[in-house]
């Protein structure tokens, strides 16, 4: 068919075929096996459905984002046709060409698969047949790929993981030409390809398969939807509940240091019920929870069609489809997910595994139409049944702002393990993280945040250190910094003591602990509050952190407000940085800078710290300023005559510049048991570049003064440049909603129920 410019044309042309051709999912008889009437009813059956090619047939031409969305594959599908296909050798790592090449061809392979049932155009069909023969031809010759870098090596991709990515998108391709192939080409695929393919990256492969990871929830994935389409209960088990009868050595590890069946827990089921909380929170945190939500959900759809009697979206509770709003509320107000453990900064709901996971949520969940609004500004959707049902919803103007608001977000798969949370005030966002390690991909930082204005990181999380699928750097895997400096405590804003990570940085010992939370309250919109506490971190020394946003009409903006307070059987060396971004404007304390640079200190992230400054803090309160995208902030901070205050950098040691320049402000302690840091960050004011002028760019706050610090409660008192006097007391311990306190303060009574107390 000629390339059509007209839009309004093709939308017509595309109404015409839905009329010209019958809804029948058999093709031209000339080539397809339709003695099997089973098989034709059958297919396809994943996560688009016979009934769904019927009604996606219906309504073409009517539906603008779907059609839209159909019109986009379809251009994409027909200049790789044009283009030839091309199933070359596996050679490279993640970015180099081999490994381009099979990743682009499997989501091809899928898209002309559903290009084929929507458009029953046997061009598409044709296109998938052909290159899987060319596939089951190379891949009975292939030994391991041979890049040796994996745990668990692929024969196509350098890794099992990429070998199972394959394996998901191309079962779709074949469940929707399966009745356009004959049986004698079905045997030859499967016998040759398929499930060889499916039992390399199981049977062959225990360390990557079974286990809970998200790493095997794609091979579980891979093997039962190759299983669904080719009806082999066997494969279809296999996938739901791991290798029968296999024990893996429980000491052993994968390559991000973490254990790889230390519970001896596997399959699918496994993988639902451990890593999510009842809360719909992934342990690995909101970054692998993306990646791992499109095999979750393309299985359970499967799943939901083939064997609904396992009613895959009613398991724990309906976790799956909470895990969608739950992910989808750990995003900051530009729809960025927040970088907590592994994380690359960046990725997005706007990736295509959320277009999944929105579609899907609206379609099997209760039609909530926020979603709606998220699929709008994604401006795709799925070419299946749940797409069919989000354009819909969207074309009838059902649609609604999807409103995030503050939320607490509990770990562990009973909820027990500590959480995130959440806070939010007009355009601030708090992120507090007080969960469990979260894997082998999780980070050393017990009770740390970040902290967002507009969707901008004010005070930052590092983040991972990985280029990811950028050959150039690392082949585009894990950089040896991101153990080295990434999971480190002191690149992440909470306390470090003695210069020594949580848990020594070791993941055999953070994997048993997890923080606890104190409370949360978010009843008062105009004061939100996260408190929780860490008692293994290290031995001997307990971390009660309070952290608050609240709005107060004496400020132009909400502050937050951040009370760490740290008790120890012994005197220790306290770290308390603040990674901020910016141009620093002004300090009230003097400092030096060096003129040669040198690192902070040897080992556990310090080696990758450049000492730009250091001072002495000179009053009760340090102030600190800086400017950032043409917005003023401010720290206020808590301290004493002995502090010192350091001004960092990242990149030393960092001879291939793999790490981000990124300036950091650290208070130390030196030679103190017990300490409570208190501090206030205010964002205020704004500056314009055309006019030229600053708009409230001083800090609102003239003093902030602890007045009450006792092992039940820390009152703090907030004083403006006007004199007026705010407190703030939060309880340490008794912090029912329930319970009523009344205390004395410099001889005047506080009384109030609850967690803490503002006025």
């Amino acid at each position: 068919m000629k390339k059509i410019k007209n839009t309004t044309y093709k939308i017509a042309l595309f109404v015409i075929i839905a009329f010209m051709f019958s809804c029948k999912n058999e093709n031209n008889t000339t080539t397809a096996n339709t003695s099997d009437t089973k098989t034709s009813q059958q297919h396809p059956k994943l996560i688009l459905t016979a009934q769904g090619v019927k009604g996606i047939r219906a309504q073409l031409g009517t539906i603008p984002i779907f059609d839209k969305s159909l019109q986009a594959v379809k251009e994409e599908v027909d200049a790789e046709i044009e283009a030839g296909i091309d199933v070359p050798i596996p050679k490279d790592y993640s970015g180099g060409y081999t490994h381009v090449v099979h990743k682009k061809n499997w989501f091809i392979l899928q898209k002309a698969g559903l290009l084929y049932q929507i458009l029953d155009d046997e061009k598409y069909a044709k296109y998938v047949k052909d290159m899987l023969m060319e596939y089951e031809a190379l891949y009975k010759t292939l030994p391991l790929h041979p890049k040796t870098r994996s745990y668990a090596r692929g024969k196509l991709f350098w890794q099992c993981l990429n070998d199972s990515n394959w394996l998901v998108y191309v079962s779709q391709a074949y469940d929707c030409i399966y009745n356009y192939l004959t049986e004698e080409e079905r045997n030859k695929l499967e016998t040759n390809l398929f499930r060889p393919f499916a039992d390399h990256i199981s049977v062959d492969s225990p360390q990557f398969y079974q286990r809970v990871h998200n790493h095997s929830t794609w091979g579980n994935a891979a093997v039962g939807m190759i299983g669904l389409v080719m009806d082999d209960e066997e494969l279809i088990n296999r996938a739901l509940y791991g290798i029968k009868d296999l024990k893996l050595d429980a000491n052993k590890k994968d390559d991000d240091g973490g254990f790889l069946n230390k519970d001896g827990k596997a399959g699918f089921l496994a993988n639902i019920e451990e890593p999510f909380s009842p809360d719909g929170y992934y342990n690995e945190g909101p970054y692998y929870q993306r990646y791992a939500m499109y095999p979750f959900l393309v299985f359970a759809e499967g799943l939901h069609n083939v064997k609904p009697e396992l009613k895959i979206f009613e398991y724990k509770e309906g976790v799956l489809l909470k895990s969608i709003n739950a992910l989808l509320n750990l995003s900051d107000s530009d729809g960025d997910f927040f970088p907590l453990n592994d994380g690359q900064k960046g990725m997005s709901y706007y990736t295509n595994a959320l277009v999944t996971a929105v579609d899907v949520s609206y379609h099997f969940g209760e039609q909530d139409s926020g979603l709606l609004s998220i699929a709008k500004q994604q401006d795709k959707v799925l070419l299946d049944d749940s797409g069919l049902a989000v354009a819909l919803g969207i074309k009838n103007g059902k649609e609604k702002p999807f409103t995030k608001k503050s939320i607490n977000l509990s770990d562990g798969s009973e909820g027990k393990q500590g959480g995130v949370g959440i806070l939010r005030n007009e355009n601030l966002e708090l992120v507090f993280k007080y969960a469990a390690q979260g894997s082998s991909h999780g980070h050393y930082d017990k009770l740390s945040y970040s902290f967002y204005e507009n969707g901008e990181e004010v005070i930052q999380d590092y983040g991972l250190s990985r280029f990811v699928n950028i050959e150039q750097k690392g082949g585009g895997n894990y950089l040896k910094e991101n153990k080295t400096w990434a999971k480190q405590t002191i690149a992440h804003n909470t306390v470090t003591q003695n210069e020594t990570s949580h848990f020594s940085g070791k993941y055999d010992i953070g994997s048993l602990y997890h923080s606890d939370l104190n409370y949360f309250s978010s009843e008062n919109k105009n004061v939100q509050v996260l408190s929780a506490i860490e008692k293994n971190a290290y031995p001997g020394t307990t971390m009660l952190r309070t952290m608050a946003i609240i709005k107060d009409e004496d400020f132009e903006k909400p502050y937050m407000l951040d009370i760490m307070k740290v008790t120890s059987a012994t005197a220790n060396q306290y770290d308390f940085p603040f990674y901020y971004f910016g141009q620093v404007l002004q300090t009230n304390f003097e400092y030096n800078s060096p003129e040669v640079l040198k690192p902070l200190g040897s080992k556990n992230g310090y080696q990758h710290l450049y000492l730009e400054g250091s001072g002495k803090a000179s009053e009760d309160n340090t102030k600190f300023s800086w400017f950032n995208n043409n917005k003023f902030y401010s720290l206020t901070t808590e301290t004493s005559a002995k502090d010192e205050l350091l001004f960092a950098r990242i990149g030393a040691n960092d001879p291939e510049f793999n790490l981000r320049r990124d300036p950091a402000l650290i208070l130390r302690a030196k030679n103190s048991k017990n300490r409570t840091f208190v501090s206030v960050i205010e964002a205020h004011g704004s500056y314009s570049p055309v006019s030229e002028s600053a708009v409230n760019s001083n800090s609102s706050i003239k003093l902030i003064k602890t007045v009450l610090d006792s092992e039940d409660y820390t009152a703090i008192e907030i004083t403006n440049i006007n004199g007026n006097v705010k407190l703030f007391i939060t309880s340490n311990t008794n912090n029912l909603k329930e319970t009523k306190h009344n205390i004395t303060i410099n001889g005047k009574s506080f009384e109030w129920s609850g967690s803490y107390y503002f006025k």
